[in-house]
């Protein structure tokens, strides 16, 4: 737990380090990362409330949105980072304040990257479209409340178009499945209770294929394990209710290999350098798994 708070407070506040700019592009979401692992670890007062609080709203633009760091373009990915974290130290009413405009404020700014035409959604102004997009929109308004901002029926049309023939999706109409964007969709059709589109035996079936021999989970075909896909697959399962698929034991032994003894991270595999990221979805993987001494987790 302190090397994850550690890491933090690297992460946000110690600009005479190498690290702190090497990550700035990255700097909101490493705080949702390090924020969730010690929720799940049992220490949610673990990081100073008050200044995780100050840090988010330093990265909101008066477009609505947030990004990455202070002074960055605002992006879906970084303003959901904001809502969740926000969401997760009991904030939210903190957006409601006279100066920062309401709720409603950032969930329009999240409603109006949604295409009209196609239901997708872009990640910032430039308009760039991925299914990640699409369920952090869905992800972020239901936490702010604001699902009637966008058309839910066409983002599930778009959804329903990135479907693969192996029942898996991919990040566009027509692209590679992959775990990563499968997690996304059937993340968001989950939160509006849309599982009823997804051929459930196929996609658990491709899914339970990642499994590799030494126990490890893979994003797609012909790819080697990573302890991220111990989330993206695993909660992709839980959700489709085919969590027992898998070999919970051979992954459990696999992701605890990706630990490291002294610095008590997580890596992508065994004997690699451990981050923040790989941390968090390590410790997710094991919550989903019911690993003993962890806060259960909610798969999407």
């Amino acid at each position: 737990m302190s090397n994850i708070s550690k890491a933090w407070t690297l992460c946000v506040y110690r600009k005479d380090e190498l690290d702190y700019w090497l990550t700035e592009h990255l700097r909101l979401n490493g705080v949702y990362w390090g924020l969730t692992a010690l929720h799940l670890l049992g220490h949610p007062d673990a990081l100073p409330r008050d200044k995780t609080v100050d840090f988010v709203f330093s990265c909101q633009n008066d477009d609505g949105g947030f990004g990455a760091a202070p002074g960055h373009d605002s992006h879906m990915l970084y303003t959901v980072s904001a809502v969740q974290i926000l969401a997760t130290v009991n904030a939210l009413s903190e957006l409601d304040k006279v100066e920062r405009g309401g709720r409603e404020r950032v969930a329009t700014y999240i409603a109006n990257l949604q295409n009209s035409e196609t239901g997708a959604f872009a990640g910032d102004e430039w308009g760039e479209t991925d299914t990640r997009f699409l369920f952090t929109a869905f992800l972020g308004l239901s936490i702010l409340n604001m699902m009637h901002l966008i058309d839910v029926e066409k983002a599930v049309s778009h959804i329903q178009a990135c479907a693969n023939f192996d029942g898996g999706f991919g990040v566009s109409p027509g692209a590679e499945s992959h775990a990563g964007q499968i997690y996304t969709c059937v993340g968001a059709l989950t939160i509006v209770r849309r599982l009823d589109l997804v051929d459930v035996d196929r996609l658990a079936a491709w899914l339970s294929e990642r499994q590799l021999p030494h126990g490890g989970l893979n994003g797609r075909p012909e790819k080697l394990e990573d302890v991220c896909y111990s989330w993206w697959v695993l909660s992709s399962l839980e959700m489709l209710g085919k969590l027992h698929w898998i070999d919970a034991s051979a992954l459990i032994k696999f992701i605890l290999r990706c630990q490291d003894p002294e610095e008590g991270g997580f890596a992508d595999r065994p004997g690699d350098m451990v981050d923040v990221f790989h941390t968090l979805f390590g410790i997710a993987g094991l919550s989903l798994l019911s690993y003993p001494g962890l806060v259960q987790v909610d798969p999407t």
